[in-house]
């Protein structure tokens, strides 16, 4: 499995709203290879997110699956919806894929 983490530092004048929506239309997505989406606003008690206050997460069966959803236009769309709300633009976005191995009994 593959997890997907994406942390997003946001413009000072995008609204909680907006970045609901943007997460709304994410997980919205029905691609295959998708097992989990996960998004959301810290609630960290460490207070050290250095202005990443929003992010989420996507568990890909693999990396196949990754790469296709990378290539799907639904991703391109809310893709370009998060770098318009993110400070900076790209600059504003931290992506790190994570590979996760399934464990034994």
């Amino acid at each position: 499995m593959i997890r997907h983490i994406v942390l997003i530092k946001a413009r000072p004048e995008v609204t909680e709203d907006h970045i609901a929506a943007i997460f709304a239309d994410l997980h919205s997505l029905k691609l295959p290879g998708i097992l989990a989406i996960h998004s959301g606003r810290s609630e960290s008690p460490e207070k050290i997110e250095r202005g990443y206050l929003h992010g989420f997460t996507v568990d890909f069966a693999d990396w196949n699956a990754l790469a296709a959803y990378q290539a799907h236009p639904d991703h391109k769309r809310v893709g370009s919806a998060l770098v318009n709300a993110a400070q900076g633009g790209i600059d504003g976005i931290l992506v790190f894929d994570l590979p996760i191995a399934e464990s034994g009994p």
